[in-house]
């Protein structure tokens, strides 16, 4: 009789296991941990910008599933997001008339305007990462490198730098994700060109979303980069030119990038 309760026992044990009984076998479900990832937004430092992790892609922020924060006096903000999430998706900064304010100009930006991150260029700040003024740094400049990379998913993060950087004739090294405010990368002609970039977003606002930003073309906000993107070394030479920031080549531009909204 013992023997054949042994058995039974032995019998049992082993269909626990088999069916994950035994705790070295047992599948768990995974439970979703946040990561802090943290950065700033600049044409100028932008204050109370909206920034949010872009699940869709479609520029528009749905709050019911997409990690948001405002950017504080400094034009710092901080998402808490899925740790899964970062590298997946790319980062939007949205600059609100009338809620946005510009640091070069301590003024409410005169139209809305959208800022792109690179998803490749995310980095998690809370997990011994020592987060820098060129970490996450949101700007004018990586908008052309996100959108490049849009144009061609082929492209890796290093190879649409190289060419970013290459037309815009920056010296090896340097880094067209930097923070051109201030630290190691600051650069003084990027800045120029980046109030540049804004400046023609800002005038084409009313071809790409309205007023408050509720409602984007992807198609017209991609073809609208895609032009300046196309016309980078030009931009590059005119914002080193101080005489020039008014000139032909702005009005050039303008009609570009109408033609390819199909306006003309």
């Amino acid at each position: 009789m013992k023997k054949i309760q042994l058995m039974a026992l032995f019998s049992l044990v082993a269909l626990l296991a088999g069916c994950g009984g035994g705790s070295s076998t047992t599948a768990s479900v995974p439970t979703a941990t946040t990561a802090s990832v943290s950065g700033t937004v600049a044409d100028g430092y932008l204050v109370g910008a909206t920034v949010f992790l872009d699940k869709n892609r479609d520029f528009v922020l749905d709050t019911a599933s997409e990690p948001y924060a405002l950017t504080d006096a400094n034009g710092a903000y901080t998402l808490m997001v899925d740790a899964a999430d970062i590298g997946k998706y790319p980062v939007v900064a949205l600059a609100t008339t009338g809620v946005t304010k510009d640091t070069d100009s301590n003024d409410y930006v005169a139209e809305s305007y959208l800022l792109c991150l690179p998803a490749a260029s995310m980095v998690r700040t809370d997990s011994g990462v020592s987060g820098t003024v060129d970490t996450n740094f949101i700007s004018p400049i990586s908008t052309l490198v996100q959108e490049r990379m849009a144009a061609d998913p082929t492209l890796t993060l290093a190879q649409a730098v190289e060419q970013v950087r290459t037309e815009l004739g920056l010296m090896v090294g340097a880094n067209p994700l930097g923070n051109y405010l201030q630290g190691p990368h600051a650069n003084t002609q990027l800045h120029t060109m980046a109030r540049e970039m804004v400046a023609l977003m800002m005038e084409q606002r009313a071809q790409i979303m309205n007023t408050d930003g509720t409602h984007v073309d992807p198609t017209q906000y991609r073809a609208m980069v895609r032009t300046m993107n196309s016309q980078m070394t030009g931009m590059m030479q005119n914002a080193a030119d101080a005489a020039g920031l008014q000139s032909t080549f702005m009005n050039t531009m303008r009609n570009r990038i109408m033609s390819a909204f199909g306006k003309q």
